[in-house]
C-alpha cells in the first residue's frame, strides 16, 4: 500500500469567501476530481471532496465533501459526512452526517449529529466521555490454518470506575 503525505493549503472560493464546507481555513485537500489510493495521514485538519481509497488518519477536523466517494478506515478528531463513506468511522470528538451523507460501515464516536436525510448502515457505537484511547488489540493465532485475528477489547477498568463513581 502506498504512503501519502499531503501538504496544507488554504481553501477559498471564487468569490473570495471560504467553501461553505471549510473545515478551517487552512486545510489539506483532496480535490474533486483527484483519485487517490493509500494511506493518508493529516496533521491538520482535511478535506476529501474526490476518490479515496484505503486509511485516512487525520489530527483536526476532516471533512467529506458531498460529491466524495470514500472507501476507506477512517480516524479522526471530528468527522463530517456529505458524500459516501463505506468503512470504519472513529471520530474521538464527533461524527456528523449531513442531509446528503451516506455511511455504510461502523462506527465509534464522542457525539453523534445525523441530520434530516443523513444515512447510515452499520453500528454506532456512541462514548459521551469520547472514544476510549486506552483500547488493546489482542492477537489470536490459529495454529492449523496459520491466520491471525485481531480483536479489539475495551479496558474493563474504566467500566468499573464509572460504575463505582456513580455510588460514591
Amino acid at each position: 500500500m502506498t504512503d501519502a503525505l499531503a501538504e496544507t493549503v488554504g481553501v477559498s472560493s471564487s468569490n473570495g469567501g471560504h467553501e461553505p464546507y471549510a473545515v478551517e481555513s487552512k486545510a489539506t485537500v483532496l480535490g474533486r476530481d483527484d483519485v487517490l489510493s493509500g494511506r493518508l495521514q493529516l496533521k491538520g485538519g482535511g478535506q476529501v471532496l474526490g476518490n479515496f481509497s484505503g486509511q485516512i488518519e487525520c489530527d483536526g477536523d476532516l471533512l467529506i465533501g458531498p460529491e466524495a466517494h470514500v472507501e476507506a478506515d477512517i480516524r479522526s478528531e471530528k468527522v463530517t459526512i456529505a458524500g459516501f463513506v463505506r468503512g470504519k468511522v472513529v471520530a474521538v470528538s464527533r461524527l456528523k452526517i449531513t442531509s446528503s451523507g451516506r455511511l455504510e460501515g461502523d462506527a465509534k464516536v464522542g457525539a453523534l449529529v445525523v441530520q434530516e436525510g443523513g444515512v447510515h448502515l452499520g453500528v454506532i457505537r456512541v462514548h459521551p466521555e469520547g472514544v476510549p484511547e486506552s483500547e488493546v488489540a489482542i492477537v489470536e493465532a490459529t495454529p492449523r490454518s496459520g491466520v491471525i485475528a485481531l480483536k479489539t477489547v475495551s479496558n474493563p477498568v474504566g467500566r468499573v470506575r464509572k460504575f463505582w463513581g456513580e455510588f460514591f
